[in-house]
């Protein structure tokens, strides 16, 4: 029996999120059929990380084992000539049988991509989120500072979400300004359920000057989701990059931003 680590990128727009449902609908469901087509034989996939209805994926890393000998190669091209063009493998390798793509992740990257112009971009549509109303970059950067480190992230959590703890370790908050597009790029060892999305909302309130920066840090200490800003759209979403400690052997280069700067 062999472990197989995929590498997958996906449109999330057309589909009901990643996890399996009844109606086969999901990007679980259609890469697994996928997958079933091509070994002629039924596999489970184990992903590092749900993402939710609309929410794309640069980089998804999914683990399944198989009998089969097949190059990675073989598994790219193969699985991906039954794959929808809204999904594609990227990569595939083979990895001990220790290996777990959820549970050996030792941090998660996630990008926002929000387009900031009085007009929307139907070009952009479910690829970036969109604000009307100029935003200002450094408020918003000295903001994000207040999320570094460890912290109990109640205040950015929905609440269906299923964690054990609220408890996260914010690694890193980047943002970039590249003429009309804000990228957002948020780093740590795990998410809570629109943990991303909601953090997002918040610095956007910041952006149009509607809170101040000290506002992000009174919201996180008050752990009060009521106090944050709505739950941001899903549109401009993206996993970007599961991490793993070197010894596994997957691929380390990130995705980027979805299209070129």
């Amino acid at each position: 029996m062999k472990r197989i680590a995929l590498g997958i990128e996906y449109d999330g727009s057309q589909w009901r999120g990643w996890q399996t449902q009844p109606d086969g609908h999901t990007v679980q469901d259609r890469l697994e059929a996928g997958i079933r087509d091509f070994t002629q034989t039924s596999i489970r996939t184990m992903c590092a990380g749900r993402t939710d209805a609309g929410v794309h994926a640069l980089e998804q890393v999914v683990h399944l084992d198989t009998v089969l000998d097949r190059s990675p190669q073989s598994w790219v091209r193969g699985v991906n000539s039954y794959l929808p063009p809204s999904v594609a493998v990227r990569w595939a390798c083979e990895v001990q049988h220790d290996f777990h793509a959820r549970n050996s992740a030792v941090a998660r990257r996630y990008r926002y991509v929000l387009y900031n112009n009085a007009v929307r971009s139907p070009l952009l549509r479910c690829r970036a989120g969109w604000v009307f109303r100029p935003l200002s970059l450094e408020p918003m950067r000295q903001a994000a500072q207040f999320l570094l480190g460890e912290h109990d992230f109640s205040a950015f959590r929905a609440a269906e979400c299923q964690a054990i703890t609220p408890v996260k370790t914010m690694q890193s908050v980047e943002i970039e300004q590249r003429g009309d597009l804000f990228v957002f790029t948020l780093q740590a060892n795990a998410f809570l359920h629109h943990m991303v999305r909601n953090i997002v909302g918040s610095l956007v309130y910041v952006g149009k000057g509607v809170r101040p920066p000290e506002w992000m840090r009174q919201v996180l200490e008050g752990c009060d989701r009521n106090k944050a800003a709505p739950t941001f759209m899903p549109d401009g979403l993206y996993l970007a990059k599961v991490i793993y400690e070197p010894q596994w052997g997957l691929p380390q280069a990130d995705a980027g931003v979805p299209w070129p700067a």
